[in-house]
């Protein structure tokens, strides 16, 4: 071994050794402030110093937003690999990742519990599934979710955050727009309140479906809504886009969202809103 080699290895480890656990810092990627992971995932994943909202996974989403004790309801069932699909990897591999680095089976799970005692049904969608895109399994959990509320005689509170339809079904993922569409009009019908939470990003089908269906949308700070990219509307239309283009706070000046509500505040707005909207509050 040369004098080199051994130099570099000790090096190493004493890296190593004085770093300590990989997860023990976080690094805003807005403002690039080094947290504690812990502190951190205390203030709900936003930065303390920039207000950065960082992404959500599931269960943290669903632990936030609903009272202790609620349910976690099951999957539905779709076909997997319909196209039999396959570009640089197979598309059944590219699901088997997925779910061994997530604990659900898609990217969007329903959950049926209370928000500060207002009984709800809440579908959080996952940026973390495949960039949490709109599949036969997202469009079959909405329905679901949907048809729960309506048995439950609760609202249906849906998060998003999606890059659009899953391309590796094709024809199939857009057909869960109107798909979603029309399970959206049963609420409606049967008088219960649908709110959207948006969050960053939600782009593409999921926002030209069921993310801006809703009776009231609240978005989080600095979330991306939007369909098209925003490099494609620039060569399209051939103009400067103005500042902000396509952020939460953009689309509450224009009419588009209702409410930009701070992380911290989102569980409380949820229950105010519920509590004027609740077909049980009203009788």
């Amino acid at each position: 071994m040369s004098w080199l080699t051994r130099v570099r290895n000790t090096l190493t480890s004493r890296t190593k050794r004085e770093t300590g656990p990989d997860n023990l810092w976080v690094k805003c990627p807005a403002c690039s402030e080094m947290l504690f992971t812990s502190d951190y995932e205390a203030n709900l994943s936003v930065c303390p110093q920039c207000g950065h909202h960082g992404r959500v996974k599931t269960d943290a989403r669903l632990a936030q937003l609903l009272d202790p004790g609620f349910e976690i309801l099951p999957s539905p069932k779709v076909k997997e690999d319909p196209l039999k699909f396959r570009d640089q990897k197979r598309y059944p591999d590219r699901l088997k990742a997925a779910r061994a680095a997530n604990p659900h089976p898609d990217a969007f799970t329903n959950a049926l519990g209370r928000i500060e005692g207002n009984k709800v049904v809440v579908g959080v969608q996952d940026f973390a599934f495949m960039g949490g895109s709109m599949g036969m399994a997202v469009g079959a959990a909405f329905v679901e979710g949907a048809k729960r509320a309506v048995k439950e005689r609760a609202a249906f509170v849906v998060v998003t955050a999606a890059g659009g339809a899953r391309m590796q079904e094709g024809i199939l993922s857009l057909m869960q727009m109107p798909k979603a569409t029309v399970a959206v009009r049963m609420l409606r019908a049967a008088g219960l309140p649908y709110i959207v939470v948006l969050t960053d990003p939600t782009t593409g089908g999921v926002t030209a479906s069921y993310a801006m269906l809703g009776d009231i949308h609240i978005a989080e700070p600095g979330a991306l809504i939007g369909f098209a990219g925003q490099r494609v509307i620039k060569d399209t239309i051939r103009e400067k886009l103005p500042e902000g283009f396509q952020r939460a706070e953009y689309l509450y000046d224009h009419g588009m969202v209702d409410m930009v509500v701070p992380r911290g505040e989102l569980r409380a707005t949820l229950a105010l809103v519920l509590g004027y909207l609740s077909p049980a509050k009203a009788a």
